[in-house]
Protein backbone atom coordinates (compact mmCIF):
# COMPACT_ATOMS: atom_id res chain seq x y z
CA UNK A 1 0.00 0.00 0.00
CA UNK A 2 1.46 3.29 -0.95
CA UNK A 3 1.02 6.22 1.81
CA UNK A 4 3.04 8.71 0.54
CA UNK A 5 1.48 12.01 -0.44
CA UNK A 6 4.42 13.68 -1.50
CA UNK A 7 7.43 13.06 -4.08
CA UNK A 8 10.59 13.24 -1.98
CA UNK A 9 12.68 13.04 -5.27
CA UNK A 10 11.40 16.18 -6.02
CA UNK A 11 12.32 17.42 -2.26
CA UNK A 12 16.13 16.23 -2.45
CA UNK A 13 16.15 18.16 -6.11
CA UNK A 14 15.08 21.11 -4.34
CA UNK A 15 17.65 21.52 -1.84
CA UNK A 16 20.45 20.25 -4.27
CA UNK A 17 19.08 24.09 -5.94
CA UNK A 18 21.28 25.03 -3.14
CA UNK A 19 24.20 23.69 -4.21
CA UNK A 20 27.14 25.44 -6.28
CA UNK A 21 26.84 26.88 -9.52
CA UNK A 22 29.36 24.42 -10.34
CA UNK A 23 27.84 21.30 -8.93
CA UNK A 24 25.98 19.00 -11.15
CA UNK A 25 21.97 18.64 -10.36
CA UNK A 26 20.45 15.71 -10.43
CA UNK A 27 17.29 16.82 -12.45
CA UNK A 28 19.01 18.25 -15.13
CA UNK A 29 20.60 14.71 -16.06
CA UNK A 30 20.76 13.95 -19.59
CA UNK A 31 19.77 10.58 -18.81
CA UNK A 32 20.75 7.07 -18.98
CA UNK A 33 21.49 5.12 -22.19
CA UNK A 34 18.03 3.45 -22.16
CA UNK A 35 15.27 5.64 -20.51
CA UNK A 36 13.70 4.82 -17.45
CA UNK A 37 10.85 6.88 -15.42
CA UNK A 38 12.19 8.58 -12.66
CA UNK A 39 11.92 7.24 -8.85
CA UNK A 40 9.68 9.07 -6.34
CA UNK A 41 12.46 8.73 -3.44
CA UNK A 42 15.94 9.02 -5.23
CA UNK A 43 17.29 11.04 -7.60
CA UNK A 44 19.26 10.01 -10.34
CA UNK A 45 22.56 10.04 -8.72
CA UNK A 46 21.22 8.29 -5.47
CA UNK A 47 19.77 5.29 -7.85
CA UNK A 48 22.90 5.13 -9.61
CA UNK A 49 24.81 4.40 -6.01
CA UNK A 50 22.05 2.12 -5.02
CA UNK A 51 22.49 -0.20 -7.92
CA UNK A 52 26.66 -0.15 -8.40
CA UNK A 53 26.60 -1.37 -4.21
CA UNK A 54 24.31 -4.02 -4.82
CA UNK A 55 25.73 -5.23 -7.83
CA UNK A 56 27.87 -8.65 -8.52
CA UNK A 57 31.04 -6.76 -9.76
CA UNK A 58 31.23 -4.07 -6.36
CA UNK A 59 31.13 -7.68 -4.54
CA UNK A 60 34.03 -8.98 -5.82
CA UNK A 61 36.05 -6.06 -5.32
CA UNK A 62 36.50 -7.52 -1.67
CA UNK A 63 38.83 -10.33 -3.16
CA UNK A 64 40.81 -8.65 -5.18
CA UNK A 65 43.48 -6.84 -4.10
CA UNK A 66 45.85 -3.99 -4.64
CA UNK A 67 49.52 -4.12 -4.34
CA UNK A 68 50.20 -6.97 -1.86
CA UNK A 69 48.38 -10.36 -3.58
CA UNK A 70 46.54 -12.46 -1.49
CA UNK A 71 48.51 -11.50 1.63
CA UNK A 72 48.47 -13.73 4.62
CA UNK A 73 47.62 -10.29 7.37
CA UNK A 74 43.82 -9.34 7.29
CA UNK A 75 45.10 -5.85 7.07
CA UNK A 76 46.04 -4.97 3.83
CA UNK A 77 44.27 -2.71 1.51
CA UNK A 78 41.88 -4.74 -0.79
CA UNK A 79 39.91 -3.00 -3.69
CA UNK A 80 36.91 -3.20 -2.15
CA UNK A 81 38.51 -0.89 1.39
CA UNK A 82 40.06 1.25 -1.41
CA UNK A 83 36.57 2.06 -3.21
CA UNK A 84 35.44 2.67 0.55
CA UNK A 85 38.11 4.76 1.30
CA UNK A 86 37.52 6.78 -2.05
CA UNK A 87 34.35 7.31 -1.36
CA UNK A 88 34.48 8.67 2.11
CA UNK A 89 37.68 11.32 1.26
CA UNK A 90 35.73 12.35 -1.57
CA UNK A 91 32.04 12.84 -0.09
CA UNK A 92 34.21 14.94 2.53
CA UNK A 93 35.90 17.13 -0.31
CA UNK A 94 32.65 17.31 -2.16
CA UNK A 95 30.35 18.21 0.85
CA UNK A 96 32.79 20.81 2.12
CA UNK A 97 32.90 22.49 -1.80
CA UNK A 98 29.30 22.24 -1.71
CA UNK A 99 28.94 19.88 -4.72
CA UNK A 100 26.70 17.11 -5.33
CA UNK A 101 27.89 14.24 -2.76
CA UNK A 102 25.63 12.15 -4.45
CA UNK A 103 27.49 12.20 -7.16
CA UNK A 104 30.93 12.07 -5.86
CA UNK A 105 29.68 8.93 -4.43
CA UNK A 106 28.64 7.09 -6.94
CA UNK A 107 31.39 7.83 -9.02
CA UNK A 108 33.72 6.65 -6.35
CA UNK A 109 31.91 3.70 -5.87
CA UNK A 110 32.08 2.28 -9.36
CA UNK A 111 35.26 3.84 -10.39
CA UNK A 112 37.32 0.14 -9.82
CA UNK A 113 33.85 -2.03 -11.08
CA UNK A 114 36.31 -3.50 -14.08
CA UNK A 115 39.64 -3.55 -12.15
CA UNK A 116 41.50 -6.96 -12.79
CA UNK A 117 42.49 -9.88 -10.48
CA UNK A 118 46.00 -9.00 -8.93
CA UNK A 119 45.74 -4.97 -9.24
CA UNK A 120 48.02 -3.37 -11.60
CA UNK A 121 49.90 -6.42 -12.34
CA UNK A 122 46.86 -8.00 -13.87
CA UNK A 123 45.43 -4.67 -15.72
CA UNK A 124 49.31 -4.73 -17.23
CA UNK A 125 49.22 -8.30 -18.55
CA UNK A 126 46.13 -7.87 -20.21
CA UNK A 127 46.96 -5.13 -22.13
CA UNK A 128 49.87 -6.86 -23.10
CA UNK A 129 47.67 -10.18 -24.55
CA UNK A 130 44.64 -8.30 -25.56
CA UNK A 131 45.46 -6.98 -29.54
CA UNK A 132 42.96 -4.32 -28.45
CA UNK A 133 44.55 -3.07 -25.48
CA UNK A 134 43.01 -3.27 -21.90
CA UNK A 135 42.61 0.08 -19.23
CA UNK A 136 40.59 -0.45 -16.43
CA UNK A 137 38.91 2.13 -16.40
CA UNK A 138 37.25 1.56 -19.95
CA UNK A 139 36.47 -2.28 -18.43
CA UNK A 140 34.58 -1.02 -15.73
CA UNK A 141 32.09 1.45 -18.19
CA UNK A 142 31.81 -2.34 -19.85
CA UNK A 143 31.04 -3.74 -16.66
CA UNK A 144 27.90 -1.20 -16.18
CA UNK A 145 26.67 -0.80 -19.32
CA UNK A 146 26.73 -4.43 -20.59
CA UNK A 147 28.41 -7.46 -18.44
CA UNK A 148 25.99 -6.69 -14.75
CA UNK A 149 22.24 -7.83 -14.66
CA UNK A 150 22.68 -10.79 -16.89
CA UNK A 151 23.69 -8.56 -19.59
CA UNK A 152 22.03 -5.38 -19.19
CA UNK A 153 24.18 -3.91 -17.37
CA UNK A 154 23.17 -1.22 -14.39
CA UNK A 155 21.76 1.69 -17.25
CA UNK A 156 23.85 4.27 -15.25
CA UNK A 157 23.25 8.16 -15.48
CA UNK A 158 25.71 9.95 -17.79
CA UNK A 159 27.67 11.93 -15.72
CA UNK A 160 28.34 8.72 -13.52
CA UNK A 161 29.45 6.95 -16.66
CA UNK A 162 31.76 9.97 -17.68
CA UNK A 163 33.26 9.85 -13.94
CA UNK A 164 33.71 6.12 -14.23
CA UNK A 165 35.55 6.08 -17.29
CA UNK A 166 37.95 9.51 -16.69
CA UNK A 167 39.10 8.74 -13.06
CA UNK A 168 42.64 7.21 -14.13
CA UNK A 169 45.78 8.55 -13.72
CA UNK A 170 48.98 7.86 -14.98
CA UNK A 171 52.45 7.49 -13.36
CA UNK A 172 53.41 11.13 -13.89
CA UNK A 173 51.94 14.20 -12.01
CA UNK A 174 48.74 13.53 -9.91
CA UNK A 175 47.49 17.31 -10.77
CA UNK A 176 45.96 16.22 -13.69
CA UNK A 177 48.63 16.49 -16.79
CA UNK A 178 48.35 12.85 -17.56
CA UNK A 179 44.99 11.64 -16.83
CA UNK A 180 41.42 11.55 -18.30
CA UNK A 181 39.30 15.12 -17.86
CA UNK A 182 36.03 14.53 -16.47
CA UNK A 183 33.16 16.96 -17.38
CA UNK A 184 32.02 17.19 -13.64
CA UNK A 185 33.67 18.84 -11.21
CA UNK A 186 32.90 16.12 -8.90
CA UNK A 187 34.66 13.68 -11.15
CA UNK A 188 37.64 15.73 -9.97
CA UNK A 189 37.02 15.02 -7.27
CA UNK A 190 37.21 11.65 -7.41
CA UNK A 191 40.32 11.63 -9.09
CA UNK A 192 42.23 13.65 -6.26
CA UNK A 193 40.20 10.66 -3.86
CA UNK A 194 41.88 7.78 -5.66
CA UNK A 195 45.37 9.22 -5.47
CA UNK A 196 45.32 10.17 -1.94
CA UNK A 197 43.58 7.08 -0.79
CA UNK A 198 46.28 4.64 -2.37
CA UNK A 199 49.12 6.30 -1.60
CA UNK A 200 48.49 6.31 1.59
CA UNK A 201 47.06 2.86 2.41
CA UNK A 202 50.03 1.14 -0.06
CA UNK A 203 52.23 3.31 2.58
CA UNK A 204 50.36 1.44 5.27
CA UNK A 205 50.88 -1.76 3.78
CA UNK A 206 54.09 -1.34 2.94
CA UNK A 207 54.90 -0.85 6.61
CA UNK A 208 53.31 -3.53 7.49
CA UNK A 209 54.86 -6.11 5.08
CA UNK A 210 58.34 -4.81 6.68
CA UNK A 211 59.22 -3.45 2.97
CA UNK A 212 59.54 0.18 4.55
CA UNK A 213 59.46 1.87 8.00
CA UNK A 214 57.70 5.09 8.37
CA UNK A 215 61.12 6.93 9.07
CA UNK A 216 62.22 5.63 5.46
CA UNK A 217 59.61 8.29 3.98
CA UNK A 218 60.87 11.54 2.10
CA UNK A 219 61.75 13.88 5.02
CA UNK A 220 60.64 16.71 2.72
CA UNK A 221 57.20 15.66 1.81
CA UNK A 222 56.47 14.78 5.99
CA UNK A 223 57.65 17.80 6.83
CA UNK A 224 54.56 18.87 4.58
CA UNK A 225 51.99 16.36 4.86
CA UNK A 226 52.61 14.89 8.37
CA UNK A 227 53.97 11.59 9.43
CA UNK A 228 51.20 9.31 10.28
CA UNK A 229 48.63 8.03 8.34
CA UNK A 230 46.02 10.25 9.47
CA UNK A 231 48.04 13.56 9.34
CA UNK A 232 48.62 13.15 5.75
CA UNK A 233 45.22 12.46 4.33
CA UNK A 234 43.87 15.48 7.04
CA UNK A 235 46.56 17.63 4.90
CA UNK A 236 45.85 16.61 1.68
CA UNK A 237 42.24 16.91 2.06
CA UNK A 238 42.40 20.27 3.84
CA UNK A 239 44.56 21.73 1.06
CA UNK A 240 42.28 20.42 -1.56
CA UNK A 241 39.41 22.39 -0.23
CA UNK A 242 41.18 25.96 0.52
CA UNK A 243 43.03 25.75 -3.03
CA UNK A 244 39.72 24.58 -4.47
CA UNK A 245 37.27 26.92 -2.71
CA UNK A 246 36.24 28.94 -6.02
CA UNK A 247 34.52 25.52 -7.00
CA UNK A 248 31.91 25.92 -3.93
CA UNK A 249 30.26 28.78 -4.98
CA UNK A 250 30.16 30.82 -1.54
CA UNK A 251 32.23 33.74 -3.28
CA UNK A 252 29.58 33.63 -6.41
CA UNK A 253 26.55 32.49 -4.69
CA UNK A 254 25.36 36.33 -4.79
CA UNK A 255 26.49 36.90 -8.59
CA UNK A 256 25.69 35.88 -11.95
CA UNK A 257 27.83 32.69 -12.71
CA UNK A 258 28.36 33.12 -16.65
CA UNK A 259 30.03 29.86 -17.39
CA UNK A 260 29.40 26.60 -14.92
CA UNK A 261 31.41 24.46 -17.84
CA UNK A 262 33.65 26.14 -20.21
CA UNK A 263 37.08 27.49 -19.23
CA UNK A 264 36.10 29.31 -16.55
CA UNK A 265 34.95 27.06 -14.50
CA UNK A 266 37.04 26.03 -11.34
CA UNK A 267 39.50 23.08 -11.04
CA UNK A 268 40.09 20.51 -8.23
CA UNK A 269 43.51 20.45 -7.37
CA UNK A 270 46.19 20.79 -4.23
CA UNK A 271 48.46 23.36 -3.67
CA UNK A 272 51.68 23.75 -5.26
CA UNK A 273 53.54 23.03 -1.79
CA UNK A 274 51.29 20.08 -1.07
CA UNK A 275 51.28 18.97 -4.57
CA UNK A 276 55.06 18.50 -5.08
CA UNK A 277 55.17 16.51 -1.34
CA UNK A 278 52.42 14.02 -2.63
CA UNK A 279 54.13 13.63 -5.51
CA UNK A 280 57.62 12.88 -4.13
CA UNK A 281 55.67 10.11 -1.75
CA UNK A 282 54.21 8.51 -5.13
CA UNK A 283 57.90 8.17 -6.61
CA UNK A 284 58.68 7.43 -3.60
CA UNK A 285 56.66 3.99 -3.80
CA UNK A 286 57.89 3.54 -7.14
CA UNK A 287 61.07 3.33 -6.22
CA UNK A 288 60.65 1.20 -3.11
CA UNK A 289 57.73 -0.62 -2.84
CA UNK A 290 56.06 -1.28 -6.28
CA UNK A 291 59.54 -2.17 -7.97
CA UNK A 292 60.86 -3.83 -4.71
CA UNK A 293 62.57 -7.92 -5.76
CA UNK A 294 59.48 -9.23 -3.46
CA UNK A 295 56.61 -7.35 -4.47
CA UNK A 296 57.88 -7.75 -8.52
CA UNK A 297 58.22 -11.85 -7.59
CA UNK A 298 54.63 -12.48 -6.97
CA UNK A 299 53.63 -9.75 -9.45
CA UNK A 300 55.94 -12.26 -12.45
CA UNK A 301 53.82 -15.56 -10.76
CA UNK A 302 50.37 -13.42 -11.06
CA UNK A 303 51.11 -11.92 -14.36
CA UNK A 304 52.32 -15.99 -15.25
CA UNK A 305 48.43 -16.96 -14.13
CA UNK A 306 46.62 -14.49 -16.15
CA UNK A 307 48.84 -15.34 -19.19
CA UNK A 308 47.95 -19.07 -19.17
CA UNK A 309 44.39 -18.39 -18.17
CA UNK A 310 44.19 -16.59 -21.79
CA UNK A 311 45.66 -18.88 -23.84
CA UNK A 312 44.26 -21.87 -22.32
CA UNK A 313 40.27 -20.20 -22.32
CA UNK A 314 41.61 -18.78 -26.07
CA UNK A 315 41.74 -22.47 -26.92
CA UNK A 316 39.03 -23.85 -25.15
CA UNK A 317 35.88 -21.62 -25.59
CA UNK A 318 33.71 -23.83 -24.45
CA UNK A 319 35.09 -23.72 -20.78
CA UNK A 320 33.93 -20.15 -20.82
CA UNK A 321 30.55 -19.75 -18.67
CA UNK A 322 27.76 -19.13 -21.17
CA UNK A 323 26.49 -16.42 -20.75
CA UNK A 324 30.19 -14.52 -21.62
CA UNK A 325 29.70 -16.07 -24.97
CA UNK A 326 26.78 -13.23 -25.51
CA UNK A 327 28.56 -10.31 -24.90
CA UNK A 328 30.91 -10.15 -27.66
CA UNK A 329 31.48 -11.90 -31.46
CA UNK A 330 35.00 -11.79 -30.24
CA UNK A 331 36.93 -14.57 -28.73
CA UNK A 332 39.74 -12.47 -26.93
CA UNK A 333 37.19 -10.09 -25.94
CA UNK A 334 35.03 -12.88 -23.79
CA UNK A 335 38.23 -14.12 -22.54
CA UNK A 336 39.40 -10.66 -21.17
CA UNK A 337 35.41 -10.13 -19.68
CA UNK A 338 35.56 -13.21 -17.86
CA UNK A 339 39.19 -13.13 -16.97
CA UNK A 340 39.00 -9.32 -16.13
CA UNK A 341 35.61 -10.39 -13.42
CA UNK A 342 37.65 -12.81 -11.58
CA UNK A 343 39.04 -12.24 -8.00
CA UNK A 344 42.40 -13.20 -7.05
CA UNK A 345 41.43 -16.52 -5.41
CA UNK A 346 39.20 -17.49 -8.14
CA UNK A 347 41.67 -16.80 -10.79
CA UNK A 348 44.47 -19.34 -8.25
CA UNK A 349 41.80 -22.21 -7.92
CA UNK A 350 40.71 -22.03 -12.01
CA UNK A 351 44.83 -21.83 -12.80
CA UNK A 352 45.27 -24.47 -9.98
CA UNK A 353 42.84 -26.69 -11.87
CA UNK A 354 44.46 -27.16 -15.20
CA UNK A 355 47.18 -29.45 -15.16
CA UNK A 356 48.99 -28.00 -17.85
CA UNK A 357 48.56 -24.52 -16.37
CA UNK A 358 49.63 -25.33 -12.63
CA UNK A 359 52.83 -27.45 -13.99
CA UNK A 360 53.84 -24.24 -15.78
CA UNK A 361 53.51 -21.76 -12.80
CA UNK A 362 54.79 -24.00 -10.53
CA UNK A 363 58.22 -24.54 -12.26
Amino acid sequence: MVIRSINIRQLSEEKEENLSPYAVKSRLSPGRPRHEDPCPIRTTFQRDRDRIIHSKAFRRLKHKTQVFIAPLGDHYATRLTHTLEVSQIARTISRSLNLNEDLTEAIALGHDLGHTPFGHTGEDILNELYPKGFRHNEQSLRVIDLLENDGQGLNLSQEVRDGILNHSKMRGDISGKERGKPNTLEGEVCQMADAITYINHDIGDAVRAGIITERDLPLSAIKTLGISHSQRINTMVGDIIDNSWSASGYTTMNAAVSDTTGTDRPVISLSSQVLEATNNLREFLFQRVYNVSSVREEATRAGEVIRMLYHYLKEHEAKLPPEYRAYSDETERRVMDYIAGMTDQYALRLADGLPAVKEKIEQ
